[in-house]
């Protein structure tokens, strides 16, 4: 198991060399960064190739980005208003596919294999106009990815929208065999549960996202944490996975050492999360 952590778990501080050697220096070996601007600006060349000069230092790898969900509208602080490529509106929906491509064109300068997208928000009902929406900004951005190397991996979001069921029948329909899925498992237990949320997402899966809650909000707790049935769901995945946690800052992380508290607790839930692969048995007695 590659131990990949997503940068979400730092969102609200700028993305520095001296964060990623730290997560580094707790036994992390693979990234996946959230496209946040005020924490990662993927815009600025030169903050690029100083990540990439700091993962080749740190033998960290680059699993994957998170393409941006937000508006930035002040470089210091990430708006609440959703960049959307279901948007019906025409000039807002393209505003989402160029903030992408701009995240997309990191890879010239610093290699990704996969792009994590959101389908759109929780608000967002199932309608055919959204799905139509969604076709027209990703038959571009599909080729656009391709041509750059990053495959498309769209996640399932709490709401109607992005369901497992819908985002199946999304790439049947629409024939857009490049597009693979994210497993977000901590949705999944919101939505319709874990094992029955992994079946219409199985085939198509090349990443996910690891985290827990108590079934009722997207906390982006610790494994083992919330009220995931890890024994049952940990061996339901697909062998070989990538597990990608995707871990919220929580209060607890606080000083003096937050950076290094929040990656002590994560790396104690990698140890555990390997030895319930390894062994279940010995996991199920703890």
């Amino acid at each position: 198991m590659v131990r990949t952590l997503s940068t979400y778990l730092f969102v609200k501080r700028r993305l520095t060399p001296a964060l990623l050697t730290e997560i580094a220096r707790h036994g992390i070996t693979g990234v996946e960064i959230f496209c946040a601007r005020a924490h990662f600006n993927y815009q600025s060349p030169d903050v690029v190739r100083e990540i990439a000069g700091t993962l080749r230092d740190n033998n960290l790898r680059l699993h994957a980005l998170h393409a941006p969900a937000e508006r930035d509208f002040n470089p210091m602080h990430e708006s609440s208003a959703p960049l959307s490529i279901c948007d019906p509106e025409r000039v807002r929906r393209l505003e989402a596919v160029d903030e992408i491509k701009r995240a997309l064109d990191v890879a010239e300068y610093l290699p990704f294999r996969y792009l994590v997208q959101h389908m759109g928000s929780s608000r967002d009902a199932a309608d055919g106009h959204r799905f139509e929406a969604a076709f027209s900004s990703l038959e571009h951005l599909h080729i656009f990815a391709k041509a750059r190397g990053v495959t498309l991996a769209l996640e399932n979001t709490p709401g109607e929208l992005a369901t497992p069921a819908h985002l199946r029948q999304f790439i049947i329909d629409t024939r857009l065999t490049d597009l693979r899925l994210c497993f977000d498992i901590g949705h999944a237990h919101i939505g319709d549960g874990v094992l029955a949320s992994l079946e219409p997402m199985r085939e198509f899966l090349v990443t996910s996202h690891i985290h827990d809650n108590h079934g009722l909000k997207d906390e982006h707790l610790l494994p083992y944490e919330g009220t995931i049935e890890w024994k049952s769901a940990l061996p339901a995945l697909p062998p070989g996975l990538p597990l990608v946690f995707e871990l919220k800052e929580q209060p607890a992380y606080a000083d003096p050492a937050p950076t290094s508290v929040a990656l002590s607790a994560a790396r104690a839930a990698f140890d555990r999360i390997e030895r319930a692969l390894s062994s279940p048995e010995a996991e199920s007695q703890n």
